[in-house]
């Protein structure tokens, strides 16, 4: 066990300064040429690699990881923090997809606006979708330069990792859900209390929803499932006789950081940044409440392209409708609450240690 708890950490993290792009080290550029920043500290016995912003519109994870890096910058080499393990932090591994949705994502509100947002996001298709577009190999030219500059970053470590945690976000769901490897689900559970036990405690439910395996998903439990694969999203979409996108699937940042050996934890965070209640009450599938809530949403999009409409009655036919937006700065709580408990489980792995 860790002691003192490192979720204990956040009140800290929450109050540090965003590192400072100079303080981290340029490991390449993204197509448009703005640099890739990664921080490596710390000299613990685990390696623990943290990466945020693979989906543009999904800005919360970047912002904890650079308050993160900011925090662990200041700190003495003896705190428990930089003893637990060795962190290679990359806040975000997209700036292009973040200067696209500067104008709704910056600077981070306290919770952001539905109206704003709707409006405003931009994500990237497959194909530019850098969680699954990580090279298939040491020569895989055809892969973005971003991940290709992560990948080889991630090469130099003197041994494999772990922990891996890829943060992202949803833009509409019930409440956190969390993502946990295949293969380490039985040596989980501490974490999943842990996780479940804070959620409620900020008075939140949990998102659920049952895929029966579509894309890689399967349902743990209510809030958990296990991560997607980038195999089963190419079989998702050559079933349904669609190779030209199944071809452009390469593997995920959590397939990436397990072909570097031993068998590293790794873990995908996905908050919303608007809560529909009711969603998962009956999981399904279908499940009608989450169907109604896609025709809403749907219309409001549709809406907001319009430019004959009243936002005006929009907002209010959105407020009215029981959506609310989820505090950045619990969906941050909640971040650093699945990664140090993954640490803990880690920690508890004896498989997962350093190489000496």
């Amino acid at each position: 066990m860790l002691d003192p708890p490192l979720e204990s950490r956040i009140r800290e993290i929450l109050a540090a300064a965003p590192a400072l792009r100079d303080a981290g080290r340029t490991i390449g550029q993204s197509v448009e040429h703005r640099p890739i920043v990664g921080y490596r500290l710390g000299s613990g016995p685990l390696r623990v690699s943290l990466i945020a912003g693979c989906h543009a519109d999904e800005p919360v994870g970047p912002e904890l990881l650079r308050r993160l890096a900011g925090l662990l910058l200041t700190l003495p080499p003896e705190d428990p923090l930089l003893c637990a393990a060795e962190w290679w932090i990359v806040p975000h591994v997209n700036p292009d997809g973040e200067e696209r949705n500067r104008a709704w994502q910056l600077p981070i509100p306290d919770a952001f606006d539905p109206l704003r947002t709707l409006a405003g996001a931009i994500r990237e298709l497959p194909g530019d979708d850098l969680e699954f577009g990580f090279p298939r190999d040491a020569g895989d030219e055809g892969a973005r330069p971003e991940s290709r500059a992560l990948a080889g970053w991630w090469r130099q470590a003197d041994g494999p990792f772990a922990l891996h945690a890829s943060l992202h976000g949803m833009g509409f769901a019930a409440g956190p859900w969390f993502l946990v490897e295949s293969g380490w689900i039985d040596r989980t559970r501490t974490l999943r209390s842990t996780c479940r036990k804070r959620v409620h405690e900020l008075g939140y439910e949990l998102h659920d929803v049952e895929r029966r395996g579509e894309k890689g998903f399967h349902r743990i439990e209510r809030g958990f499932c296990t991560r997607p694969d980038s195999r089963a999203m190419r079989d998702y979409f050559l079933c349904r006789n669609d190779p030209e996108t199944a071809g452009r699937f390469r593997p995920s940042s959590m397939e990436a950081i397990r072909q570097l050996g031993g068998d590293p934890l790794t873990l995908v965070s996905e908050m919303p940044l608007f809560l529909t209640p009711g969603v998962g009450d009956s999981p399904g599938p279908p499940d009608p409440v989450l169907e109604a809530w896609n025709r809403r949403i749907a219309d409001w999009r549709a809406g907001l392209a319009d430019p004959t409409s009243d936002h005006t009655e929009l907002a209010a036919e959105i407020h009215q409708a029981g959506l609310r937006a989820m505090p950045v700065r619990d969906q941050m709580e909640l971040q650093w609450t699945f990664i140090a408990a993954g640490l803990a489980e880690v920690t508890r792995s004896p498989r997962t240690e350093r190489e000496s």
